[in-house]
């Protein structure tokens, strides 16, 4: 379909001349350019093997591509653990220093303390990368939660019990810690509410499986932040 239309406006009764004036419509994309936080709409489907966090920053720049806002740097939420000499890495420090907009222009965080403190995230403002609101508790299916491998402050948790999937390489072996995108869980204490550090996966497989997943109120989605 052409991204133009014509108008025609008749300028004179007499002479029955007629003006044509071409308009270029907005594109379609342009309200993802000015998109710089969306909630994966659709997980990799792996489980907790997402490649790595290479691989998870590659689902978040394709998705931004796909939605007109790829020319931004895209960063998934997520930390690693230490492990065989390679230190931590914090979620915190990956996705830039904010302000954060969601497909509709609203800001769900001004910079990154805000992000971790009084933000205005919910189930409302964490919309996907196409504007779209994602299932929450009591939808069907629930999918709210998202893979953060975080502590409340957005960093890394201890070596030890495994919160990152095998720091995002396993489907089968570990636990991820989520958050929940509508800030609703089974009773009213902080973690129910918490957006990054709710509860780890878990489920007949261990935890990391996309049914595990599944089973908590999940399907492997991810916060993308742009950096720039």
């Amino acid at each position: 379909m052409s991204d133009h239309f014509i108008t025609i406006s008749r300028v004179g009764l007499c002479a029955g001349a007629i003006a044509v004036t071409l308009v270029t419509a907005q594109p379609a994309t342009a309200q993802g350019i000015d998109t710089s936080f969306f909630v994966t709409g659709a997980g990799i489907g792996n489980g907790g093997n997402l490649g790595g966090l290479a691989g998870a920053d590659n689902q978040c720049q394709t998705l931004a591509q796909a939605a007109g806002a790829g020319a931004k740097t895209w960063r998934a939420y997520l930390s690693t653990q230490p492990v065989d000499g390679q230190p931590a890495i914090n979620a915190r420090d990956r996705i830039g220093a904010g302000p954060w907009k969601n497909a509709k222009g609203a800001v769900v965080a001004k910079d990154v303390a805000e992000l971790h403190g009084s933000n205005n995230l919910s189930k409302q403002t964490s919309l996907s990368e196409k504007g779209e609101v994602i299932n929450g508790r009591g939808d069907t299916p629930n999918r709210h939660d998202v893979l953060t491998g975080s502590q409340p402050d957005g960093t890394a948790f201890a070596a030890g019990e495994d919160r990152t999937c095998k720091n995002w390489t396993s489907s089968v072996q570990g636990a991820a810690m989520v958050g929940h995108i509508d800030r609703i869980g089974l009773d009213d204490q902080p973690p129910a509410k918490s957006w990054n550090t709710s509860h780890p996966s878990r489920g007949p497989d261990g935890g990391c499986s996309q049914a595990d997943l599944k089973t908590t109120g999940g399907d492997g989605l991810l916060y993308c932040f742009a950096t720039n």
